[in-house]
């Protein structure tokens, strides 16, 4: 293979056809590229002198909320036209100074938080530059997102403004044309960015697969870029009989099966017209009596053609999923160099821990896969698939078995009381069926490898995957005792799989400690070569403060949610661990060379640039946590080298005396805040008003730097009861946000006290 395009390939490991970058280093897509590489050619920073990073700047949405409805700050910003641009999990998109961390415009969708959402999650946005537009015109390049509620929505880049050509004044309802229509608004979600390819953009779904067999149906659109109307619709399920694949599900409503939906990234290779789809499983997870057979397309890699929506080829990675082994993570495209030759290749992370590379263009694996024989069902009505697909290589990422004899526990109580329940159960390896017993499911439905991805250095060679090694137990309960059975088991996950005999319960398998029963590391970080199949190195990753105290647990690993991004500099930059770093290491040898703690977790994918060949190189990660065990917030951190003799720019955090308007997020409801605010020698006072629920009440409290402490008693006349806020919030964005976390307690609450978070803005 030769010529121009060939060489973009091999150089730059971006996608052939892709223009040149607009800057030194630009990120224009969510793995960086469309293929979802997660490999920059920025290489100011260096194993020599990564350990100097320092914070630039911080930015906070003021965009979280805790509690109940609980939000998840999995953004991945973009950097294109020398803006950068950040999406949060209430749909906002901010555009960004990317050197300072200040606004240039906001949209706000305005997303229904009382829905109950499922993954209350955006993991980004995309972008589509129209080449019919001269520079300086109207909608020139777009800014596409997908918002939590469903809608597909297209914004001016320059200036955020909805681009009124697009669909109904700027936004297309995803909730229309189902073959299974949502219950609730919640039940159809979209979580991850829309994928573009030429002029049409593409997106799939988040869906509550657990509650009900005939769920939301998983399809796959695409629409036109400029006006948002759809080119072409794929459904993963053949509900026809004249359709390929039909004949692999049987029963009585198979054709009414729901989920099989593609939530994560979808990945491009526009020089093919290909778009490579990651598909979940068809619902419910965990019993599939309704659905039997082999079930295609669900849990399946599939290529279609960009253009019209054709189905190219597919590889199912699990047969008739009982498990959640959706496959949860971009597709990688790259090049293998075998034997001389040069190998459009497809890599595919699955929660199983198997590393699927497959010929992109036909699908075909590069490593053999064997079928091999997996246990039996053993409940009523439930015919598990007979064999399962093995790649041979690259060897599983993840342990896949975890019996009695395997226990593991930090005292030796927890080790007895997590051999005994182990004992107690199906524990049979990897793909044992749920059972009404309970069924040990290893590595659990978090993975293996999850959202998180795999990252590619094209000049190593190397596939860079994060994954935990968590076990989770799944009972199933007949449906005449699942009501009593839940009550009494309220400490479980649940799942009402109505339309089915069953309803399921669910749990991470860990001692009354708190500890995985399966022996550490419980993550890892391991690199690949993708030419042979061999894993080159592997460390565990992060650590649990929880056992800081605890002889050799800086060893053990974290559980990790969050991706890995590869620089030119020969550096894995990841965050995605408990204990809140941010961590930078050797590309070739996996040792760690920098470290630095982040305000909250960064469950999200890190992203780099460089504005010019002569300025800052940048790394940018989302800071977000994630409840239960990670701490919430909403933090945008940005690193880089210190300025030669220089101090960073600050925005300059001006005195929060004055005018305050914005809200509070309480139990999945939005209220409506004025605050007027008086501030002498550290002493706050002034007035806190709510519009919804009227309450107006005396605010006291202390400035201590930028952190204002405050307490509001107040009484609903209406409601006749009183009560009291209590908030710590910070002073943020140069003196523009005051962002924190509030507690309402009092006869006004009832029983328990309400949290929730606070923005408000001058």
């Amino acid at each position: 293979m030769t010529g121009p395009g060939t060489l973009c390939c091999v150089l730059a490991f971006t996608l052939c056809g892709r223009a040149p970058a607009q800057a030194a280093a630009d990120w224009p897509a969510y793995g960086h590229d469309p293929g979802g590489t997660r490999y920059s050619p920025a290489a100011q920073l260096t194993r020599d002198n990564v350990a100097r990073l320092q914070v630039a700047w911080v930015y906070r949405t003021g965009d979280y909320a805790i509690g109940e409805g609980a939000t998840r700050f999995e953004s991945t910003p973009l950097l294109v036209d020398g803006t950068l641009y950040v999406s949060t999990p209430f749909g906002r998109v901010i555009a960004l100074d990317p050197e300072r961390g200040l606004e240039r415009w906001v949209y706000d969708p305005r997303v229904d938080l009382s829905a109950h959402y499922g993954d209350f999650a955006n993991r980004g946005v995309a972008t589509w530059l129209d080449p019919g537009r001269g520079p300086g015109a109207t909608c020139r390049r777009r800014i596409l997102v997908a918002p939590i509620d469903a809608r597909l929505i297209a914004l001016d880049a320059a200036t955020g403004r909805p681009c009124a050509d697009f669909g109904v004044q700027g936004q297309v309802d995803l909730k229309r044309d189902l073959v299974n229509p949502p219950f609730e608004p919640g039940e159809y979600e979209v979580t991850s960015p829309p994928a573009v390819v030429g002029d049409r953009v593409i997106v799939g779904s988040s869906i509550g697969d657990n509650n009900r067999a005939d769920a939301p149906s998983g399809v796959v659109r695409a629409f036109d870029a400029r006006t948002g109307r759809q080119r072409w619709a794929w459904d993963p399920i053949p509900r026809r009989r004249a359709l390929p694949g039909f004949d692999t599900w049987r029963g009585a409503r198979a054709d009414r099966t729901g989920g099989a939906n593609a939530w994560s990234v979808i990945s491009v290779d526009a020089e093919r017209d290909l778009v490579f789809v990651p598909v979940g499983s068809g619902s419910p997870d965990f019993y599939g009596g309704e659905r039997l057979g082999q079930n295609l397309y669900a849990n399946s890699l599939v290529a279609l053609r960009g253009s019209t929506g054709q189905l190219v080829w597919h590889f199912q990675v699990v047969h008739h999923d009982l498990w959640d082994y959706d496959v949860p993570a971009q597709p990688v495209l790259m090049t293998v160099r075998r034997d001389g030759r040069e190998i459009p290749a497809v890599a595919q992370a699955t929660k199983m821990g198997h590393l699927f590379i497959l010929d992109r263009r036909t699908g075909a694996p590069l490593f053999p896969v064997e079928e091999r024989a997996v246990p039996k069902s053993d409940v009523p009505g439930e015919e598990a698939w007979p064999t399962q697909p093995f790649p041979t290589l690259p060897r599983p990422l993840a342990p896949q078995s975890l019996t009695a004899a395997d226990a593991w526990g930090v005292t030796p109580e927890d080790r007895e009381w997590c051999r005994a329940t182990l004992a107690a159960l199906r524990a049979e390896g990897l793909f044992t069926p749920p059972s009404l017993r309970g069924t040990v499911v290893f590595p659990g439905n978090v993975g293996g490898a999850n959202w998180s991805g795999t990252a590619v250095d094209p000049v190593r060679g190397l596939l860079v995957t994060p994954t935990n090694r968590l076990p989770t137990v799944v009972r199933l309960v007949p449906r005449a005792a699942y009501d009593s059975v839940r009550r009494a088991n309220a400490d479980w996950q649940r799942g009402e799989q109505r339309g089915t005999p069953y309803g399921m319960l669910r749990r991470s398998l860990r001692s009354p400690g708190g500890v995985p029963c399966n022996p550490p590391p419980w993550s890892a970080l391991s690199a690949v070569d993708a030419a042979t199949g061999a894993v080159k190195w592997e460390v565990p990753l992060g650590t649990l403060p929880a056992l800081a105290s605890v002889p050799g647990s800086q060893t053990w690993g974290s559980i990790v949610l969050g991706g890995a991004m590869i620089t030119a500099g020969g550096l894995v930059f990841i965050a995605a661990t408990v204990d809140q770093e941010l961590r930078a290491l050797d590309v070739e040898t996996g040792r760690e060379l920098w470290k630095a703690r982040l305000p909250a977790a960064g469950n999200a994918l890190p992203m780099t640039y460089q504005l010019s060949d002569t300025g800052r190189q940048y790394v940018v990660v989302a800071a977000g946590g994630r409840e239960p065990i990670w701490k919430q917030g909403d933090y945008v951190v940005a690193f880089a080298l210190p300025r030669d003799g220089a101090a960073e720019p600050q925005a300059g955090a001006s005195a929060p005396a004055g005018a305050w308007r914005g809200g509070f997020v309480v139990e999945r409801s939005r209220w409506p805040v004025t605050l007027e605010l008086r501030v002498e020698a550290g002493a706050a006072t002034g007035t806190l008003r709510i519009e919804r629920p009227a309450v107006t009440g005396p605010l006291s409290g202390t400035i201590d730097g930028h952190q204002l402490t405050f307490r509001v008693p107040f009484t609903r006349s209406e409601k006749r009861c009183t009560g009291q806020i209590e908030g710590v919030a910070e002073v943020a964005n140069g003196g523009h946000l005051l962002v924190g976390e509030v507690r309402i307690s009092g006869a006004c609450s009832g029983e328990e006290p309400e949290v929730g978070t606070m923005a408000l803005r001058r």
